[in-house]
C-alpha cells in the first residue's frame, strides 16, 4: 500500500547506491533513477547530492528517510495484520542465515515449516554472521540466523541452541587418534580458517585468545569462505580446522574426517535475530518458535 516512490527512496537511502537499490528491489537502474526524480519533484526538493559517481542524502533527504521508514513501517503492519483475519499463515518470509546454518540446518527446518504453512513464500539470503546481522538491522531481512552474538544495538538476539566446535583432520593424519587436543597444539599444525566475519572465525579466535595463543602464533595456511570447503581441504590431510560438529556428521560416519574434542570445550549458541523495536508478524513468530525447536533437536542429536 506505500508510495512505490517512498519504497524506493528507502532503498536508495540505506544503500546510498542506485546499483544495489536497483539489485535489492529487482529493478532496472534508470527505473530507479526515474522514481527518485518523481518523488524529488513532488516534494520540490532535492533528495540526494551527486559527486563523482557517489550519493549522500541532503538535509531533505534525511528528513525524509526518517518519516519513509515510519510509513513503510505501518504499511507492512497495516496490510500483515488485516491479512492475519483470515486464520492463514502466509505472505513473504525474509530469511537470512550464516553460511553454517544454511547449509546444515535450514534446508530441513524450512522444508518442514512450507509442509505446515504452504501458502509462506521464504526467500533466503546466505551471508556470513556480520551481513546478517547488519541487513536485520537495516530491516532488509525478517528474520536472521547466526553463529556469533550480536553486536548491534538495533538487533535483538534470542540464543536458542547449543554448538559444539571440535578439531577435524584426516584419518591419516597424526592427531587423527588423539582423545583431546589443546589450543596450544591445534594452533601449532597447519590451519585452514574461516574468513573475517564468519561466526566460526570470530569463535575459534576467541578461543585461541582466552588460551593465550597470539595470532602471530596460529599457522594459518589458508583461509576459506565455507565449512564445505575447509572439510575437502582438510580430508586432503594438509592440515586441520575448527568447525561445528553438526556441520561433519555426515564426513564421520563416512570416515572421511575425524573430529577431536578441545580441551578445553568449545561450545558457541546458535542465535536467531530480529530487528528491535519492529513489530512482528504471526508469520515470523511462528517461524521463530519452530526454527528454534527445530535448531535446539537437530543440535541435541549430534
Amino acid at each position: 500500500m506505500a508510495d512505490r516512490r517512498l519504497q524506493v527512496f528507502h532503498a536508495v537511502a540505506r544503500q546510498l547506491s542506485f546499483t544495489k537499490a536497483a539489485e535489492q528491489l529487482f529493478m532496472t537502474q534508470p527505473a530507479v533513477t526515474f522514481q527518485i526524480k518523481q518523488l524529488e519533484e513532488h516534494l520540490n526538493t532535492r533528495l540526494f547530492e551527486r559527486n563523482h559517481g557517489r550519493i549522500a542524502l541532503t538535509p531533505a533527504g534525511e528528513l525524509v528517510l526518517g518519516y519513509a521508514e515510519k510509513i513503510l513501517t505501518l504499511s507492512e503492519e497495516l496490510e500483515t495484520r488485516v491479512g492475519e483475519l483470515t486464520g492463514d499463515i502466509s505472505g513473504p518470509l525474509l530469511l537470512g542465515a550464516s553460511t553454517t546454518i544454511a547449509e546444515f540446518f535450514l534446508p530441513q527446518i524450512l522444508g518442514e515449516f512450507k509442509a505446515m504453512h504452504p501458502h509462506v513464500q521464504a526467500r533466503m539470503t546466505v551471508a556470513n554472521s556480520e551481513t546478517i546481522e547488519t541487513r536485520i538491522a537495516e530491516h532488509v531481512l525478517d528474520v536472521g540466523l547466526i553463529e556469533s552474538a550480536s553486536h548491534l544495538p538495533g538487533v535483538q538476539t534470542e540464543v536458542c541452541c547449543e554448538d559444539v566446535l571440535v578439531m577435524i583432520c584426516s584419518p591419516k593424519y597424526k592427531m587423527a587418534k588423539a582423545k583431546r587436543v589443546s589450543a596450544a597444539e591445534v594452533a601449532g599444525e597447519p590451519f585452514i580458517s574461516r574468513e573475517s566475519g564468519s561466526g566460526t572465525r570470530e569463535f575459534a579466535d576467541q578461543y585461541f585468545q582466552q588460551n593465550k595463543i597470539a595470532p602471530d602464533a596460529i599457522n594459518v595456511v589458508m583461509e576459506l569462505g565455507s565449512p564445505e570447503a575447509i572439510k575437502g581441504v582438510v580430508a586432503t590431510g594438509l592440515g586441520v580446522s575448527i568447525l561445528s560438529r553438526a556441520t561433519v556428521a555426515k564426513e564421520l560416519k563416512l570416515g572421511m574426517l575425524v573430529a577431536v574434542p578441545l580441551d578445553p570445550p568449545l561450545i558457541r549458541g546458535l542465535s536467531v535475530v530480529t530487528p528491535k523495536d519492529k513489530f512482528r508478524s504471526r508469520l515470523q513468530a511462528t517461524f521463530v518458535e519452530f526454527a528454534m525447536a527445530r535448531m535446539k533437536e537437530m543440535a541435541t542429536a549430534q
